[in-house]
């Protein structure tokens, strides 16, 4: 029963009768659970409407509802205007036999029928390893697209691979220099170089398969692309040990070897977005918000920055998504109107793109912020961190922030085997419920989990435990719907907390049958929710702790 659309559908049965319409109901789930199991501010929105004071309409609109008594134990109206519903939590019993039926499928949604949402995060050029924002950037973009899924939407993950310009060619020169200095030539790193070790281990590389074959040959080509290849390969290995993976590897050079951005420009000359002054070519990005027009075509000829990115944007589109979402570094700030623009111009359509930008991530260690990589004496990457403390606790932490705001990460928390780690907290609550089981099979309890009626299943904690998951479908709303994901790892810890506390007050396995049969399917639905919102994070839902 889906208690949210039950009211839902009451109220606006109730304010059709009142011939009201064109307000949006809006039921949420309060963070107090003090204040109801479900909430709305309807009154408020129609005090405007009805002339009345919000306490006086909410009060009015509780007398007048059309809801079974049998499914809330109360309706309550609080100030300034809250309606707030109180479930009877037996109703919620029959989410037991419905989770443990189809574990996977509980909190799919169909919301998000009909949509196809590409998400381009990380996008790092292939010159190093990826450091600790693609690492952010990376679980924000992977968790999203899990969440969008599971709410009913077709999603592809894409990685632009910025293959071309100037760093690439910088990357091959590094390349040469360290193949020429691994050969005992003397050679000087150009001077916007790359100098990592990645660069040395490369070069050996080479020297080991093709000998001294460059000594006398231009090698340059095959150095950018031996180098973008095999970078390209460390960044995919290092984004699969922290579970995250992508649909399409996009590569710029793509743009070039098929003509998109002659083909792009050709576009935007008919459209009459393009003007030509001082022998350069511009675009009106200023007729669609941005704060002045900007050069795609310099008057030397050659492209700035903006305009592969523009055909690029215009090759997504041509696959016919409903919605284009970049996450992006906060430095790109001042670039997000310019291209936006670009992209309504092309397809004649506002807000077919969002960006959202992350905000700086801040290491901490023994209470002091690391800045340096101890192995490398450079940034902290993305390996770095998974060595550090795994890719789990990472993850979760990445998560449980929103995008937009600075954070700590702090690596002392992430090892610590106790309640104070969010994650470890959660995985906990998964594998005591497996040990539980296990010993329940040796112990050659029934494990039958087919029960569809119970009579045993009483008291606080285990309302607690039926009422948040019950929440679940509609955490998986709000989060895809509002796109954060730290609504989930909110979620994640709301049930872990209600499933520690029902645990330590209640004996499961005991003499009586009956009462071990109901405990064991309430806590198998509970760690088949577990499992399941802890995968939408990319998290494990271990057994073992």
């Amino acid at each position: 029963m889906d208690i949210k659309l039950l009211i839902m559908n009451a109220l606006q049965d109730l304010l059709k009768e009142k011939q009201v319409e064109a307000i949006e109901i809006e039921v949420e789930v309060p963070n107090d659970s003090s204040n109801g199991d479900f909430s709305t501010n309807i009154a408020m929105k129609l005090a405007r409407v009805l002339r009345k004071a919000p306490f006086v309409i909410a009060e009015e609109l509780v007398h007048e509802l059309a809801l079974d008594e049998n499914v809330f134990t109360s309706i309550e109206v609080a100030k300034p205007g809250f309606i707030n519903f109180y479930v009877n939590k037996e109703v919620y019993l029959g989410l037991i036999p419905k989770i443990n039926a189809n574990p996977s499928d509980y909190g799919s949604l169909t919301i998000g029928e009909g949509e196809h949402y590409n998400i381009e995060f990380v996008s790092a050029n292939p010159t190093g390893s990826l450091h600790i924002g693609h690492a952010r950037g990376a679980a924000a973009g992977d968790s999203l697209a899990r969440i969008l899924t599971k709410a009913g939407f077709n999603v592809t993950k894409e990685f632009y691979v910025n293959d071309g310009g100037n760093q690439i060619d910088n990357l091959a020169k590094s390349i040469h220099a360290r193949y020429l200095q691994a050969l005992g030539q003397e050679c000087d790193i150009p001077e916007d170089g790359y100098h990592g070790e990645e660069i040395k281990r490369l070069a050996q590389k080479i020297v080991s398969e093709v000998g001294s074959r460059f000594l006398d040959e231009d090698g340059h080509h095959y150095f950018k692309n031996y180098g973008v290849n095999a970078l390209l390969q460390t960044l995919e290995d290092d984004l699969k040990a922290f579970n995250v993976s992508f649909d399409i590897w996009y590569k710029e050079s793509s743009l070039y070897q098929e003509n998109k951005i002659t083909e792009t420009i050709q576009i935007l000359k008919d459209k009459g977005f393009t003007y030509e002054s001082e022998g350069a070519l511009w675009l009106k990005t200023s007729a669609f918000g941005d704060e002045k027009d900007r050069v795609i075509i310099k008057s030397d000829g050659s492209y700035t920055y903006v305009l592969p990115d523009i055909a690029y944007h215009h090759v997504k589109l041509s696959r016919g998504y409903t919605k284009l979402i970049n996450i992006l570094g906060g430095d790109h700030h001042g670039y997000v109107p310019r291209l936006k623009a670009a992209i309504e111009m092309i397809s004649g359509q506002q807000n077919l793109l969002d960006v959202d930008l992350l905000q700086m991530v801040k290491v901490l260690k023994d209470g002091q912020e690391v800045k340096m990589s101890k192995r490398s004496g450079k940034s902290i990457t993305l390996s770095d961190l998974i060595e550090e403390v795994g890719s789990d606790p990472i993850r979760y932490f990445f998560a449980m922030r929103s995008l937009n705001t600075h954070m700590d990460l702090d690596l002392d928390l992430a090892l610590k085997e106790s309640n104070e780690n969010p994650v470890f907290y959660a995985q906990y609550a998964h594998a005591r419920i497996a040990s539980l089981f296990r010993q329940a099979t040796v112990k050659g309890y029934d494990l039958d989990l087919s029960i569809k009626t119970f009579s045993t299943l009483k008291g606080d904690k285990v309302a607690l435990l039926l009422t948040v998951l019950n929440e679940y479908p509609h955490a998986i709303e709000e989060a895809a719907l509002k796109r954060i994901p730290h609504k989930i790892t909110h979620y994640i810890h709301r049930l872990s907390q209600a499933l520690h506390s029902y645990y330590a007050d209640e004996i499961i396995l005991s003499d009586d049958a009956l009462k071990v049969r109901e405990r064991l399917a309430l806590l198998h639905a509970v760690k088949a929710v577990l499992k399941d919102a802890l995968t939408l994070v990319g998290v494990e839902a271990k057994e073992k702790m």
